[in-house]
């Protein structure tokens, strides 16, 4: 069993608006050129691939892939919702640890249509349906699509038992945009301030503007992983290392007693992180630099506790003290997060290692988090699962 599995390299794409991308399949093909690139190997050497996506037909994997390769290797398409990628990558390591193979392609892509996150199936149970009472009976005094409803109204809780102010999330939207100004690769590269924020268009009154939520997104990314082994005899670079990953579900918290902050996916990402801690032998106070799930501002702040970085009641105080930026405790989301470089739903999570990997290896440019020996990851997906990861420099 390989206990440290090699990121050997990392590609991805710029991100883009809906109708303004290539296709899926050549977003996804030249992703993964990129990682062989960086990894310095052929497609030939890869003996196995995850592919993840949300929206597409059955094997878009497969039909990505073929454009860079067709040598026979097992593809497996993957669909977790907003935390697919980092659950494509989580098989990948799971699959060089175990010793199944001995290197392995993670793939995320995501083409996606304007408008809010909406089910494309109207005759069958959707998700979370046997919980989806909570949400309904928790924001029943507001008519918005479910996401919204669900990030806003966590934001909302927080506010009312912790009396967190709008313009705190207006806050780290504004950090988000100074962050993503130096990432090439971000949609919004714009800065926009608190004030901007705070008075762009009104989504839910008292809660939410419309820059407080991540935009649709297309986009790929992709990493490739390998043992230590493989990665010495092809001559690869073995700097970045896997040191701890998880993947929980939802537990009974998260509906039971009724919570916003618990059925947004408090306590799966709090599990989830104890456990990385608990494996890696690092805790959240070690912690200098976070790619996590901004998928709405709200939804930071609610991680910043989930996670450990900051007691929880007390995410308001961490953004007023500038800790969640450079000079302070933790840089989060250094790439500018899913509010500012955006959210392809299946390329998400490898665009989060993708970061991390340049910031560990210290070619981050500008975004660069100094003297940095882990990065943490976290990716949350609705319905629902969380995947947290540890990296470190080997």
């Amino acid at each position: 069993m390989n206990d440290k599995v090699v990121v050997a390299g990392v590609g991805m794409i710029p991100f883009s608006k809906p109708g303004a991308s290539p296709s899926y399949t050549d977003m996804g093909a030249e992703a993964t050129r990129l990682a062989l690139k960086d990894a310095g190997i052929d497609y030939d050497k890869v003996q196995m691939a995850f592919t993840g996506y949300v929206y597409g037909d059955s094997t878009c994997g497969q039909t990505a892939l073929y454009e860079v390769g067709r040598t026979g290797i097992p593809i497996v398409n993957v669909n977790n919702n907003c935390s697919t990628g980092s659950t494509a990558l989580y098989l990948a390591r799971a699959a060089v640890q175990s010793g199944q193979a001995d290197c392995v392609l993670a793939l995320g892509f995501e083409q996606m249509q304007a408008g809010a996150l909406k089910s494309h199936w109207d005759d069958r149970p959707q998700t979370r349906a046997s919980v989806v009472h909570v949400l309904e009976g928790l924001t029943r005094d507001v008519d918005l699509p479910r996401a919204l409803k669900t990030f806003g109204g966590a934001g909302r809780e927080h506010m009312q038992k912790y009396g967190t102010r709008m313009e705190t999330f207006a806050a780290i939207r504004a950090k988000a945009s100074r962050h993503a100004a130096n990432n090439p690769l971000a949609l919004f590269k714009n800065i926009v301030s608190t004030e901007d924020v705070m008075n762009d268009k009104l989504l839910w009154p008292g809660v939410m503007t419309r820059l407080m939520a991540c935009p649709p997104t297309c986009g790929a990314a992709a990493a490739v992983v390998c043992s230590p082994a493989f990665a010495k005899k092809h001559g690869l670079r073995s700097d970045v290392v896997i040191l701890a990953q998880s993947m929980v579900t939802d537990p009974v918290e998260s509906f039971d007693p009724p919570s916003m902050i618990a059925y947004a996916g408090f306590y799966m990402a709090q599990r989830a992180a104890n456990l990385v801690y608990e494996q890696s032998g690092f805790g959240p106070q070690d912690v200098r630099a976070v790619e996590l799930h901004d998928c709405f501002a709200q939804n930071e702040l609610l991680t910043y506790e989930a996670l450990g970085l900051c007691p929880v009641g007390s995410g308001e105080q961490f953004v007023l003290d500038g800790d969640n930026t450079y000079g302070g405790q933790v840089v989060t989301n250094p790439s500018g997060g899913l509010l500012s470089k955006g959210h392809p739903l299946g390329a998400t999570g490898l665009a989060q290692c993708y970061e991390l990997t340049h910031q560990l290896r210290g070619s981050a440019d500008k975004r660069q988090v100094e003297d940095l020996n882990i990065a943490l990851q976290h990716n949350l997906g609705l319905g629902g699962a969380c995947v947290v990861t540890m990296y470190g420099r080997n």
